[in-house]
């Protein structure tokens, strides 16, 4: 809506447009930051952790000293009732919102949780590697103190925790989350105990070990007949997967599993679902919110592709071939071996990148609600172990693919998810996107009529 004051309404477009320069630098030093996460976990030598969290610390100081200055304050305040266009709106509350999160941070503290969290890493990864939770106990302790002081200052009204998951997942509640935490909470270990108790097992066609060398190739297979765009991305390893990238450059990365080579496929098609959505942005809108994406959107993508696609029998019909090309052994596989193999359940699976589709839901609400514990001070760090243990214990949890279409796909996800960025808020892209409103419902629904089928329940 226009102004009454004609004078307001000239400066608006300068103002807007220097507001929206201001974020391009952000933008810029924040993916240098995420590049040199994706180097410090993927190509650099252990001695580099000390230099790399200096690096990050300062990056991050910038960007914060960038976002918070007063010339941010004043382009938001001369925007406030000006005459935008949806787009523009749009871009304006989501820089608003973290000017509003960030405003009275100090900046000490954003650079030293920064050089914490990069120094970490490396810890993590160690202690990882030797199931060594104990070890990095005291570093997760830290983390935990200065996410609180940073919500403290954000909110100090409100619950940290709050505040922490505001930041990740703005405009969906923790009301509305927990309303659908409940509704899994109720379906799926029913439906767990019930395969268990039916007593069918699927098919386990793993023996022996498998080469890194093959699994490789077994991936960079999939990412070719999935459609990933190889000039804007690359394959990589790393302890924990993850995909990193733009509309221009989005790298995927996996793991391999010696004796599991289902493990490592569907990790990379997991992640590569993350690259296709950032790849799907809109290259104009670069350096804007309206090209860049939103974190609770995200995993709706990797997910897709990882069970929608990946793990279904039309899949298997017409990738078969090329699994049992590099993956010596198994020239027998038929395609309903080899569906059941990537659907098993496994209940008793305590790593959630290594759970099945059913009890993956599982993992992430255990996670939430520990972490909500942790950083609510109602448990230390040294009971989180024993409490991950007891909570999995108590919850009973131990076409167009088939004719090789998969532009179609990746047109579709473009359309209605992709370009839009951060256009919309979460709930009213998911509405867009499906014609309802966000619901567990209907995934309940495909989770009873996949696994009763496939167990003959």
């Amino acid at each position: 809506m226009a102004t009454q004051d004609p004078e307001a309404d000239a400066a608006a477009p300068d103002a807007y447009e220097q507001l929206l320069e201001r974020n391009r630098r952000l933008t810029n030093l924040g993916y240098a930051r995420m590049y040199l996460n994706w180097d410090q976990q993927v190509m650099m030598p252990e001695g580099g952790a000390p230099g790399r969290a200096q690096q990050l610390s300062a990056l991050s100081a910038t960007s914060h000293e960038l976002l918070v200055d007063d010339d941010v304050a004043a382009w938001l305040d001369e925007l406030d009732d000006a005459d935008l266009s949806g787009e523009q709106a749009a871009c304006v509350r989501e820089i608003r919102r973290e000017y509003e999160r960030e405003a009275n941070v100090p900046a000490e503290l954003t650079e030293r949780l920064t050089r914490t969290a990069a120094e970490n890493q490396q810890i993590w990864q160690d202690a990882k590697a030797e199931n060594d939770f104990a070890s990095f106990a005291p570093r997760l302790e830290t983390m935990r103190d200065l996410q609180r002081e940073k919500a403290e200052y954000i909110d100090p009204d409100e619950n940290p925790y709050t505040v922490l998951y505001d930041g990740s997942h703005p405009y969906v509640s923790i009301e509305t989350m927990e309303d659908i935490f409940e509704t899994l909470r109720a379906e799926i270990p029913p439906l767990v105990e019930e395969i268990r108790e039916n007593g069918r097992e699927l098919a386990d066609p793993w023996e022996g070990e498998y080469p890194e060398d093959d699994q490789r190739e077994l991936c960079e297979a999939a990412l070719d007949f999935l459609g990933y765009d190889w000039d804007r991305g690359r394959l990589d390893t790393a302890p924990h997967p993850f995909m990193a990238g733009t509309q221009f450059d989005a790298r995927v990365t996996t793991r391999f599993k010696p004796t599991d080579p289902m493990d490592a496929l569907t990790a990379t098609i997991h992640e590569m679902g993350h690259a296709t959505y950032q790849l799907g942005l809109r290259e104009d809108a670069y350096g804007t919110p309206l090209g860049n994406a939103r974190m609770s959107i995200h995993e709706s993508q990797s997910r897709f592709w990882e069970n929608h696609v990946g793990r279904t029998k039309p899949f298997w019909e017409v990738f078969l071939p090329t699994f049992t090309e590099h993956v010596d052994g198994h020239d027998d596989l038929t395609v309903e071996e080899i569906h059941e193999a990537a659907n098993r359940i496994y209940p008793d699976n305590l790593i959630r990148v290594e759970a099945d589709e059913l009890t993956y839901h599982m993992h992430i609400i255990l996670r939430c609600e520990i972490d909500r514990a942790f950083v609510e001070g109602e448990i230390e760090v040294d009971e989180i172990p024993e409490l991950w243990n007891d909570k999995m214990e108590d919850l009973d949890v131990d076409a167009l693919v088939r004719e090789e279409q998969f532009e179609p796909i990746h047109e579709w996800m473009t359309e209605h998810v992709h370009r839009h960025g951060q256009r919309y808020t979460t709930p009213e892209l998911i509405e867009r996107a499906t014609g309802e409103e966000l619901s567990a419902e209907p995934f309940v629904e495909y989770l009873h009529g996949k696994f009763e089928d496939l167990y003959d329940l």
